[in-house]
């Protein structure tokens, strides 16, 4: 692992703010992806199929196409941007915040998918007896439905983490490529392979990139192993 030690501090710090993009993208995508997954899996409504496909949108376009639409809408011309800029002063174009934005985008079809296929295996008898006893839905779901969706949702949560340290086509177009601010692990790799003599920096940063969604994918895998052994021991 010496080879950890010949990072230059521009490279230490895209890979801490990959780590911090991804992570802020993960967490702040969990609410929304819980709910519209529980939408989506029991929902009866007009519009379902719209939803479903607006959701998994991102997975389908381009994502320059993808960060170029965020780039219109969060950008501070942009309706939504322009709006939280004036009266909450918050700016995602040119930010980490825009990568964590565009990251999250990216990865919320994964966490959707992998929350709602758990939903739908729950046994609906388990809420309908918790229902009977006197639990209002809310209580029901904190629980009885959230519990036995956990695997589910830490699959989920590490399918969006993974995805978000792996974006490049979307964040590079909403956020550019902006060292210490916005350049992460994809983009400063990139960058490495258009200057001549950056093979071993791009090589380090690919094999920092390997590491990281290696640890993040068997790190999820032990979670929902001991989650599903406490569950099957209740």
């Amino acid at each position: 692992m010496s080879w950890l030690l010949d990072l230059t501090p521009d490279e230490w710090n895209a890979v801490r703010l990959s780590i911090k993009v991804a992570t802020v993208a993960m967490l702040a995508s969990l609410p929304p992806g819980i709910l519209i997954a529980l939408l989506l899996a029991r929902g009866r409504f007009w519009g379902k199929t719209l939803l479903n496909g607006l959701v998994h949108l991102p997975l389908i376009l381009p994502p320059v196409v993808t960060g170029y639409l965020l780039l219109l809408t969060f950008g501070k011309r942009g309706p939504a941007g322009a709006f939280l800029a004036e009266h909450f002063g918050i700016v995602f174009s040119f930010r980490w915040t825009g990568a964590a934005l565009a990251c999250g985008v990216m990865g919320f079809p994964l966490m959707v998918r992998a929350i709602r296929l758990s939903i739908e295996a729950v046994d609906r008898k388990m809420e309908a007896a918790a229902g009977t006893l006197g639990a209002n839905p809310p209580w029901v779901f904190a629980t009885i439905t959230l519990p036995l969706i956990l695997p589910g949702l830490i699959a989920g949560a590490i399918l969006s983490f993974a995805k978000a340290m792996g974006e490049f086509g979307a964040t590079i177009t909403f956020v550019s490529n902006i060292p210490n601010e916005t350049q992460t692990l994809p983009s400063a790799i990139y960058t490495f392979t258009q200057v001549p003599g950056g093979d071993a920096g791009a090589l380090r940063l690919t094999l920092i990139s390997i590491v990281i969604s290696m640890v993040a994918l068997v790190a999820s895998e032990v979670l929902a192993r001991r989650v599903g052994r406490r569950m099957d021991i209740e």
